[in-house]
């Protein structure tokens, strides 16, 4: 919950440099989580550091680094897993076929949807075995908007209401427009392979 943010916000202490280490670290730590929202680090970032720039930046780092190894994890020992998550939910078989075709995409709109947990999600890709330079190029700029928003509101907004129109409206924007570019770079891709 982004109204958890300020107070957890208070057990971080120290200068911008030591503050972006914590977060990063913990942003790490918390892809093993597999159910801490990324939306509460953005926030915690926005509340502790003054820079926008800088938050966010931090942010982008720690999002980067976090889906590594989930990824890495799945890939070596989540063939099993994958194979019992197909069995119990359909979905997940569907996907698996489907990402075959569209790796970028289907990375990319689940990790902008933010509908399904992100890291469980970081698990199940590497499982997949989805290409590793598309799903992480898709991963960070499909969390990017959730980035900037929890970061800016956290940083300028108010977070009691986290859905000002202020910041919200370019959010919802850059994912359509990303989602463009993506399906229309897939579709260019898949000709070029027929």
């Amino acid at each position: 919950n982004i109204d958890n943010a300020a107070e957890f916000a208070t057990y971080i202490k120290g200068g911008t440099f030591t503050v972006g280490l914590i977060i990063i670290a913990f942003t790490v730590i918390k892809s093993f989580a597999l159910v801490f929202p990324p939306a509460v680090i953005f926030a915690v970032s926005g509340l502790l550091i003054d820079n926008l720039w800088v938050a966010i930046l931090i942010n982008f780092i720690g999002v980067a680094l976090s889906v590594i190894l989930p990824y890495y994890l799945g890939r070596f020992t989540g063939k099993d897993m994958l194979d019992t998550l197909k069995e119990k939910f359909p979905k997940i078989k569907k996907l698996d076929d489907f990402a075959g075709k569209n790796e970028f995409m289907v990375v990319y709109v689940v990790k902008a949807s933010g509908v399904i947990p992100s890291d469980l999600m970081n698990v199940v890709y590497g499982a997949m075995n989805i290409n590793f330079m598309k799903y992480f190029i898709a991963s960070n700029i499909g969390m990017l908007p959730f980035n900037i928003l929890f970061t800016l509101l956290a940083n300028k907004g108010d977070l009691s209401n986290p859905y000002s129109l202020l910041y919200v409206i370019p959010i919802p924007v850059f994912v359509v427009i990303m989602s463009i570019v993506v399906k229309k770079m897939t579709k260019e891709k898949t000709n070029e392979n027929a």
